[in-house]
C-alpha cells in the first residue's frame, strides 16, 4: 500500500499547529525534499545522513595527551554506516541493539602518532543538550521493506540526522483519532511494513488536537499513556500558551508553505491569521516531551527493555525518580542523604519505577561508586525483583544467604544487590559495616516488616545509607509516624490516579458471604441458581449438597461455594481471555476446593501452595495414611521435579496458555496475593480473612490493563468488610483496618453503587431517540441515526447500559431482588438495541470495531438472549468489486434501507478520493446530500432515491466517465483535469468572453495538435478511434496542423486536459512533488499550452486563475501519484 492522499482537515487541525510549536521550541524545519536529499535520494533510509555525519565531527573529538585529534573521515563513516544501515533482525531486539548504540555510542580503533587505540564515539551529546542538533519534517516517506512502496508518518522528529520521534496526527472531529493514529503506528510497526524505521525511533505520539498519548516502539495499544506535568502548572500553561501563540518568522513561513500547493496555503495562511488560540492536549503533550532537554532525558534515562517489551516511563515514574535524584543529591552534615517513601498504587509500574531509579542512580555523576541494595521480606518475590532487574538489563547479584550478603557487600564491583530482609539478622551478628553515604537501600512493599527490628539493624549496617521505601498501598495511620524513618513522602500515585490515567482499571467489590450463613439464605440461594433445571435435577444436586454428616458441615458449605463459584465464572468469564484467582483459608481447603470444582467440571482450576512441612500430620508409616495435602504434593513433585517449576509451569500456563491443559483458576493461600502480576487475571474470589494491607495487596492482582478488561471484580465469601448494608460502608471498614480515608478513596467501588446506576444508563439509551415519535418504527429509528455524531452518541450510551447490565446480571442480590419483568424489559431492550446497532453500522458503512463489545458482553448476550441475535458484521464490501457490492445491497432490508447503504458507501469513497478528482466528488457528495434532504423530508419517494443512489452509483465506479467525452472516458487523470477546467472555465461570464453553442458531447477529435506541438501521442489514438461511427470529427477541428477556432470551449476543455496529462507525463519522475524545479518545468509548458488555446480559441483567464487552476492540477496530479 502507498500512503493515502493527505487529509488537509488533518493538515489544518494537527498537523500545522504541531510543526509551528515544534518550531518555537528549538527545532529547525526541513521540507521533504530536503529530508530525502539528506537520505541521498534514497527512501529505503531513515537517517539523514549530511546532518548526522557533520554533528559527529563536531560532538567526537579524541583527547591524547592534552592534545585533540579530530576522528577520521573513516571513522566517521564507519559511526555513521552503523546506524544509518543497521540490519534489521526484529522489532524488539533491534530496536535493542540501536538503543544502545545511541545511548552508549560505538567504539572505534584509530592510530594516532603510530599508536592504535579504541576511542568511544558519541551520537548524542546527552549532558548537553545544546551542542546537538533538533530538526523536524512532515510527510517523511519510508520505503517498505522488500518493497518500492512507502508509508509516510505525519512528522517525524531528529536530533543529529537521527530520526528519535514519530507522530501520527487526525483530526479531531474523527471518532476514536488518537486510537486511529495508534492503529496506524501499530500497522507500520509490522515486518512487511517500516519496522527498520521504528527499530531506531525512540518515542512515538498519536495526536488529534484534543486528545494525545505517547508509547514507545512495539507498544500494544491498550498501553499508550497520557502525560501530565507535575508542580508548577501555571508556570508551564503560561509558557506554553505563549509559545503557541508566537508567529512563525517570515522564513520560517515559507519553507513550511515552499512546497504545498497555493490553495493549502491559502488555508494554513488563514489558520495563522485567525488570532490567538487556547491551549490543547497535543501542545502539552509536544512541549512536555519534546523540549530538547526532556526529550533527551526521556529517551537517555527512562526506556527500559523488559523480556520482549520495551517500555517507557510515565509521567508518576519520571517525576518520582527526578524527585528522588533531586533530594538524595543533597548530602547532610553527617554525610547522609535524607530517603523517603514512593507509594505508586499496585499494577502502575512500581517494580519498573525501582528499576528506573536505579539506573538514575548509577548514572548520577554527583554519586560515586553506588551501590544499590533491594531489599524484600520474601524469598519468591526477591526472586521476582531479581528477575524484573535482569530483564532490564541491569543484573543484580542475588544474596544466597547472610553470609553471602556480607561478603557481597564488602565487593567494589556489585552495583546491585538483591537480598531477603532477613539475611541482616546475620550481618548484624557479625558485626559488618559500611559507612558509605552512597549505599543506597530500596526497601519494596516497605510497610512491612521493614519497619520493625530490622529497619534498626540496618541502620547499624549502613549508618550513613540513604533508605527508599516503595510501597503499592497506602500507608496505615500507625505506620504514617514511622514513615520518617525513611525521610518522609517522595511521590505518591494515588488509586484515583491511576484508574483516571488507564493505568489500572477500577475493582467492584461484591460482598456473597450472607448467602452461606444460615439456613433461609443458603435455600434462597438455592433456588435461585437452579431456576433453570427441573424438579429431578435440583433434588439431585440438593443431596450433593446435604449429604455430609454434621461433622462435616463446613465442607457443606465450601461444596456451595464452589458450585455458586463455578456457576459464576462459567457464565460470566469462561470462553473469554480473561481468568481469575481464588483466595482460600488453607492448604487443605484450596485442595478440597479444587476436587469440588473439577467435580462440577465448568472451570479448569490449578493449586498453587508452598511446600507443607513434611513433620506434620503424619499418623502412620503407610503412604495411604499421608494427609491430603501431603499426598497432593507428592504427586506435584512427581510430575515437575521441584517446587520452583512446579509454580512456574503453572503461572506460565495460567498467563499464557488458552489449551486444555492451562488453568482458567488459579487456587491460593497465600501465594500470588502480592506482586503476582497476570494482566489477564479478572476475577477475584475471596473465602479467607484478610487485613489491613492484606487486603489491598489481594485484590489489586485484579486491576492490570488487559484488552477487553473493563475492571477487575472482587466476589468475597467470607465478609472481609464484615457486614455491609450501604456502600461506603467499605471505606469504613478500611479505616477501620487502620487507613485514612483519603488515602483509600476509589481504591475500590462497591457492586451495588455500580448497578445503581443501571436504570439512569437504561434511560440514557432511550434519550438518544428523544426526536423520534414511533419508538417501535425500526425504519424511523434507523433514519434517525443517519447523521455519525447521533450513532456515536448511540453506540456509547448502548455500550455503557450493556456494560452495566452484565456487571448486575453477574449480581446474586440484583438476579434475587430485581423483579424478572425489569430484568425482561432491560434484555429485550437490549436485544433490540443490539440489533439496530448491527442494522445501521451495515446500512451506513462503517468500519468493523470489534473493541466496542468485549468478550464478556457479548458472552453475556449469548447467555441471556441467544447467540442467534448477534449479526456476523463483516466490514463493507468495496463498491468497485460488482458481484459481492450488489449482493451486499441487496441483503439489506428495505427499499430505503438499500438506498442510504448505497449514499454511506459513496459518501465514502468520496471522502477517500477527494482528492483525486475534487469536482466529481464534491459534486456527487452534494446530489447525495441533496437526495437524503428530499427523502428525509418525503418529496422523494423510495424508489426514485433508490434509483437516484443507484445512478450515483453507477457514476462513482465508472470514475465519472459516463459524465464526460468519449476522448477521456479511458483517461481519468484527465477527466479529473477535465472537470476542474469545466467548473472553473464554464462557471462565470468573467471567465470566458462567450460560450459558442453546444454540441453534442460526443463529437469528436480525430486528431489535434497544439502549437507548440506539445501532445503528438494522442494523433495516432484518435485517428484510430475517428473510424468509429460515434466518433466522426468534422475536417474543420484542424486547419493546417493548428486547432480550428470554431471548436466549442467543451472541446477544449478536452484537448487541453489531455494536453496537460501528457506534459505531466513527459517530466513525471520519481518523487517529481519533491521537486520544485520539475513542477516550474510542468507549470512552464502548461502555461504556454493554455496561452496558444487562449488565443486561438478567445478564451478569456485572469492569469490569477490560471496560476490557481495549475496548482490544483498539480495537486490531482501528486494525488494520482499516491493513491
Amino acid at each position: 500500500m502507498t500512503p493515502s492522499p493527505i487529509d488537509l482537515r488533518e493538515v489544518i487541525s494537527s498537523q500545522i499547529p504541531a510543526l509551528a510549536l515544534i518550531q518555537n521550541i528549538g527545532y529547525t524545519y526541513i521540507t521533504p525534499a530536503e529530508a530525502l536529499a539528506h537520505r541521498q535520494g534514497k527512501r529505503s533510509k531513515v537517517v539523514l545522513e549530511d546532518i548526522l555525519t557533520a554533528q559527529l565531527h563536531k560532538l567526537n573529538q579524541i583527547d591524547r595527551s592534552g592534545k585533540i585529534h579530530p576522528f577520521s573521515d573513516a571513522n566517521i563513516q564507519t559511526a555513521v554506516a552503523a546506524i544509518s544501515q543497521f540490519p534489521y533482525d526484529a522489532l524488539y531486539t533491534t530496536s535493542a541493539q540501536i538503543y544502545d548504540l545511541l545511548v552508549l555510542g560505538k567504539s572505534l580503533e584509530q592510530t594516532i602518532d603510530g599508536d592504535k587505540k579504541s576511542h568511544q564515539l558519541k551520537y548524542i551529546d546527552w549532558e548537553n543538550p545544546s551542542n546537538n542538533s533538533y530538526h523536524v519534517t512532515d510527510e517523511f516517506e519510508v520505503e517498505r521493506l522488500n518493497s518500492t512502496q512507502t508509508r509516510r508518518p505525519d512528522i517525524v522528529v531528529f536530533v543529529n540526522g537521527i530520526p528519535l520521534v514519530a507522530i501520527e496526527c487526525k483530526r479531531p472531529d474523527l471518532p476514536k483519532a488518537t486510537e486511529e493514529a495508534i492503529s496506524q503506528h501499530l500497522r507500520n510497526q509490522r515486518t512487511d511494513e517500516i519496522p527498520h524505521f521504528f527499530c531506531v525511533t525512540q518515542i512515538l505520539m498519536a495526536i488529534a488536537q484534543n486528545s494525545a498519548q505517547y508509547a514507545t516502539t512495539g507498544t500494544s495499544k491498550e498501553f499508550w499513556a497520557v502525560w501530565k506535568e507535575e508542580g508548577g502548572l501555571d508556570k508551564f500553561e503560561a509558557e506554553l500558551y505563549a509559545l503557541i501563540n508566537v508567529d512563525l518568522s517570515a522564513t520560517q513561513s515559507q519553507k513550511l508553505l515552499s512546497w504545498r500547493q497555493t490553495w493549502e496555503q491559502v488555508k494554513i495562511r488563514e489558520l495563522w491569521a485567525a488570532g490567538e488560540r487556547l491551549v490543547s492536549a497535543q501542545d502539552r503533550l509536544i512541549y512536555s516531551l519534546l523540549a530538547p532537554q526532556r526529550l533527551l532525558a526521556l529517551i537517555h534515562g527512562y526506556i527500559l527493555f523488559d523480556a520482549g517489551d520495551k517500555k517507557i516511563a510515565r509521567y508518576q515514574q519520571y517525576f518520582a525518580v527526578r524527585a528522588t535524584i533531586d533530594r538524595v543529591k543533597q548530602v547532610r552534615g553527617d554525610k547522609s542523604r535524607q530517603g523517603g517513601v514512593i507509594w505508586h498504587t499496585t499494577g502502575s509500574g512500581k517494580s519498573l519505577t525501582m528499576v528506573l531509579l536505579a539506573k538514575a542512580l548509577i548514572r548520577e555523576p554527583s554519586i560515586l561508586n553506588p551501590k544499590i541494595i533491594l531489599v524484600n521480606d520474601r524469598v519468591d518475590l526477591d526472586d521476582q525483583l531479581t528477575i524484573t532487574f535482569g530483564n532490564c538489563k541491569l543484573p543484580p547479584t542475588q544474596a544466597q544467604s547472610g553470609k553471602n550478603l556480607l561478603e557481597l557487600l564488602n565487593l567494589p564491583k556489585a552495583e546491585i544487590i538483591t537480598t531477603v530482609i532477613d539475611k541482616f539478622d546475620t550481618v548484624a551478628r557479625e558485626k559488618g559495616e559500611n559507612p558509605s553515604p552512597n549505599i543506597f537501600v530500596l526497601v519494596d512493599e516497605s510497610h512491612r516488616s521493614q519497619y520493625g527490628q530490622i529497619h534498626a539493624k540496618m541502620r547499624n549496617v549502613f549508618p550513613h545509607a540513604c533508605y527508599i521505601g516503595f510501597t503499592g498501598t497506602p500507608l496505615l495511620k500507625k505506620d504514617k509516624s514511622t514513615a520518617q524513618k525513611f525521610g518522609g513522602f517522595i511521590h505518591s500515585y494515588t488509586m484515583p490516579k491511576a484508574v483516571g490515567d488507564k493505568a489500572v482499571v477500577p475493582i467492584v467489590y461484591e460482598g456473597r458471604e450472607s448467602e452461606f450463613k444460615n439456613t433461609e439464605a443458603v435455600d434462597k440461594w438455592f433456588d435461585r441458581i437452579t431456576s433453570d433445571l427441573n424438579s429431578e435435577q435440583k433434588a439431585d444436586l440438593k443431596r450433593k449438597f446435604k449429604s455430609a454428616e454434621p461433622l462435616y458441615e463446613a465442607d457443606a458449605r465450601m461444596r456451595e461455594v464452589a458450585y455458586d463459584l463455578s456457576q459464576h465464572f462459567d457464565k460470566h468469564f469462561k470462553g473469554t481471555k480473561l481468568k481469575g484467582q481464588f483466595a482460600t483459608s488453607s492448604k487443605r481447603a484450596a485442595i478440597t476446593y479444587k476436587k469440588l470444582l473439577d467435580d462440577w467440571g465448568k472451570v479448569r482450576s490449578a493449586v498453587i501452595i508452598s511446600p507443607p512441612d513434611t513433620r506434620e500430620d503424619n499418623d502412620s508409616v503407610n503412604e495411604a495414611d499421608l494427609s491430603e495435602v501431603q499426598r497432593f504434593w507428592k504427586d506435584m513433585m512427581a510430575i515437575y521435579g521441584t517446587p520452583k517449576n512446579y509454580q512456574d509451569r503453572l503461572i506460565e500456563k495460567f498467563k499464557d496458555g488458552d489449551g486444555d491443559d492451562a488453568p482458567d483458576l488459579l487456587i491460593v493461600v497465600d501465594k500470588l496475593l502480592t506482586g503476582f502480576d497476570a494482566p489477564r487475571n479478572a476475577i477475584l474470589y475471596i473465602d479467607k480473612r484478610l487485613k489491613e494491607h492484606n487486603i489491598l495487596q489481594a485484590i489489586a492482582r485484579v486491576n492490570r490493563v488487559f484488552e477487553g478488561k473493563e475492571y477487575g471484580l472482587v466476589i468475597d465469601y467470607r465478609g472481609i468488610f464484615g457486614e455491609m448494608n450501604q456502600a461506603l460502608e467499605i471505606y469504613a471498614a478500611l479505616e477501620q483496618e487502620g487507613f485514612d480515608r483519603e488515602d483509600i478513596e476509589g481504591a475500590l467501588v462497591d457492586v451495588r453503587v455500580e448497578i445503581a446506576k443501571l436504570p439512569t444508563l437504561h434511560a440514557a439509551v432511550w434519550d438518544v431517540f428523544k426526536g423520534v415519535t414511533n419508538l417501535q418504527d425500526t425504519e424511523s429509528l434507523q433514519q434517525w441515526l443517519e447523521p455519525q455524531d447521533r450513532r456515536d452518541e448511540f453506540y456509547a450510551a448502548l455500550r455503557d447500559f450493556a456494560k452495566n447490565l452484565r456487571l448486575a446480571l453477574s449480581n446474586a442480590p440484583f438476579q434475587a431482588d430485581t423483579p424478572e419483568t425489569t430484568k425482561h424489559r432491560y434484555l429485550q431492550d437490549l436485544k433490540s438495541w443490539l440489533k439496530l446497532r448491527d442494522l445501521v453500522k451495515v446500512r451506513y458503512g462503517e468500519k468493523v470495531d470489534y473493541s466496542e463489545y468485549t468478550d464478556q458482553i457479548r458472552r453475556m448476550v449469548e447467555k441471556e438472549i441467544g447467540a442467534s441475535e448477534f449479526m456476523t458484521i463483516i466490514e463493507p464490501v468495496d463498491i468497485f468489486d460488482l458481484d459481492r457490492s450488489n449482493a451486499e445491497i441487496e441483503s439489506i432490508v428495505g427499499t430505503a434501507a438499500q438506498a442510504d447503504a448505497i449514499a454511506a458507501r459513496i459518501k465514502k469513497v468520496a471522502i477517500e478520493r477527494m482528492e483525486e478528482d475534487p469536482v466529481l466528488y464534491l459534486r456527487l457528495s452534494q446530489l447525495i446530500q441533496t437526495a437524503i434532504d428530499a427523502h428525509r423530508a418525503k418529496r422523494l419517494g423510495d424508489i426514485e432515491y433508490l434509483q437516484q443512489m443507484r445512478s450515483c452509483l453507477e457514476t462513482v465506479r465508472s470514475g465519472g466517465a459516463d459524465t464526460v467525452p468519449l476522448p477521456l472516458q479511458t483517461r481519468p487523470q484527465a477527466r479529473a483535469f477535465y472537470n476542474v477546467l469545466q467548473a472553473k472555465l464554464s462557471s462565470s461570464p468573467e471567465s470566458l468572453e462567450t460560450e459558442v453553442s453546444a454540441r453534442d458531447a460526443k463529437s469528436a477529435y480525430a486528431d489535434y495538435n497544439t502549437a507548440r506541438s506539445v501532445v503528438r501521442e494522442v494523433k495516432s489514438t484518435y485517428t484510430t478511434q475517428s473510424a468509429q461511427a460515434d466518433f466522426a470529427a468534422p475536417a474543420s477541428i484542424l486547419i493546417d496542423g493548428g486547432i480550428d477556432s470554431n471548436i466549442n470551449h467543451s472541446d477544449v476543455f478536452v484537448l487541453l486536459s489531455i494536453g496537460i496529462e501528457d506534459i505531466i507525463t513527459k517530466h513525471k519522475v520519481r518523487d517529481w512533488q519533491h521537486h520544485k524545479d520539475i513542477q516550474n518545468r510542468m507549470m512552464n509548458e502548461i502555461d504556454d499550452l493554455v496561452h496558444d488555446l487562449k488565443k486561438t480559441h478567445n478564451l478569456f483567464i485572469h492569469w490569477a486563475d490560471l496560476d490557481e487552476l495549475i496548482a490544483k492540477i498539480l495537486k490531482i496530479a501528486e494525488n494520482y501519484e499516491v493513491s
